[in-house]
């Protein structure tokens, strides 16, 4: 069965850090290209079109980030633990939402461009892990 699973999200002061976790299980991630996306609070839970692509990591390792937050994520795979991480560093109050990782589709092929950013791209989806930036 094919599953992922994203772990590490919390409440967190502005300037903070946090680092989420990807598990996959019944396929290889360093197999797919994996994305990482997030939805506001203003956005509707179940309308996945309206999740913000944040960060992508190819099969060949290639890494790619939105302008929003490009500067402050590092992502990175473990191939030994099947995990793909999103380090976030100098998160905001606006960065709060629930944070989403995906696999992405056989539609999804590098070069890229934007399309790795493209929710409509990817094929199955974590629950998601909440992320909240207060103090």
């Amino acid at each position: 069965q094919v599953q992922l699973v994203e772990s590490g999200g919390g409440l967190v002061q502005p300037g903070g850090s946090l680092r989420l976790s990807c598990t996959a299980s019944g396929f290889p991630l360093d197999q797919y290209h994996i994305g990482w996306f997030r939805l506001t609070p203003d956005k509707e839970r179940e309308d996945t079109s309206d999740r913000e692509g944040i960060s992508c990591i190819s099969s060949t390792g290639n890494t790619y980030y939105s302008d929003s937050m490009k500067g402050r994520l590092t992502i990175s795979r473990d191939n030994t633990k099947n995990t793909v991480y999103l380090q976030m560093n100098g998160l905001k109050p606006e960065d709060t939402a629930v944070y989403f990782c995906a696999k992405g589709s056989a539609y999804l092929r590098e070069p890229f461009g934007k399309s790795w950013s493209r929710y409509n791209r990817y094929d199955q989806w974590g629950q998601g892990t909440q992320v909240t930036v207060a103090s």
